[in-house]
């Protein structure tokens, strides 16, 4: 029997159908977690977790983005398309983890309530709106570039499309990392290379931390960023000549 292949736009469908599974699924685990470690509400300063716990974290995390990226490989016809098809997952898994966190927990609160978004390499930290912000930018994106392509036009961002999206993504990262680096490097714990005193330290000052402002100016700047960018490789992009082909 003859098979079929699935079109641009049947392969982002599937891609968000597994996401929201995902978005869903990784809710449901934090729901464990918090039962374990904020009985009434998750809320800062955090709880210290087990050491065996925050390594089953790490790798738990770092699976979520290998399967993303998977998602990617497989639907992807080139480079292009691969990064921004695992960008556009991970997009819809994010929202839709907060989603289902609202469902099941009915946290947050609102969109301007903080997070702990991630702990590799050092805990992330942002108010829901950020990286719900991240997440819409990253599925627009995807959609109009590949979009664009598979309606034969060629696209392909330049040295500096990429320097703009990369510098965008690492001033972003830094919002999101200053504050628990910042811990890290008032408690002396780098520059003593991990020594107990420090550490403990280190312990006392996590427990006790509670964010404040987040930088929302620099986040703007780093999705202009990335925004200019992206119009930039739309307003350049043209129609395939007849010698030209989408791979």
């Amino acid at each position: 029997m003859k098979g079929t292949y699935l079109n641009w736009k049947g392969r982002f469908l599937w891609i968000a159908v597994f996401a929201v599974a995902m978005g869903f699924l990784e809710a449901i685990v934090v729901v464990y977690l918090r039962e374990l470690y904020y009985p009434d509400g998750f809320e800062f300063p955090l709880r210290l977790m087990s050491a065996d716990l925050v390594r089953a974290e790490w790798i738990r995390e770092t699976a979520t983005l290998v399967m993303l990226a998977g998602v990617g490989m497989i639907a992807g016809r080139n480079g292009l398309q691969r990064l921004f098809y695992a960008l556009f997952a991970f997009g819809v898994w994010d929202i839709f983890y907060y989603v289902a966190l609202k469902l099941l927990l009915g946290w947050p609160a609102s969109l301007l309530t903080w997070d702990l978004l991630f702990l590799i390499p050092v805990s992330w930290l942002g108010p829901v709106l950020a990286p719900v912000i991240n997440s819409v930018t990253m599925i627009i994106m995807a959609l109009l570039l590949i979009g664009r392509q598979e309606k034969g036009y060629y696209v392909r961002p330049g040295i500096s499309d990429w320097i703009l999206i990369f510098s965008g993504a690492l001033v972003i990262l830094f919002t999101y990392l200053v504050d628990y680096s910042g811990l890290l490097l008032e408690s002396g714990f780098l520059r003593s290379k991990g020594s107990p005193e420090a550490g403990k330290l280190l312990m006392e000052m996590i427990t006790a931390f509670v964010p404040g402002k987040y930088n929302w100016p620099l986040f703007i700047v780093g999705e202009a960023l990335i925004l200019a960018a992206t119009v930039n490789v739309l307003i350049r992009s043209r129609k395939y000549s007849r010698d030209e082909t989408v791979n």
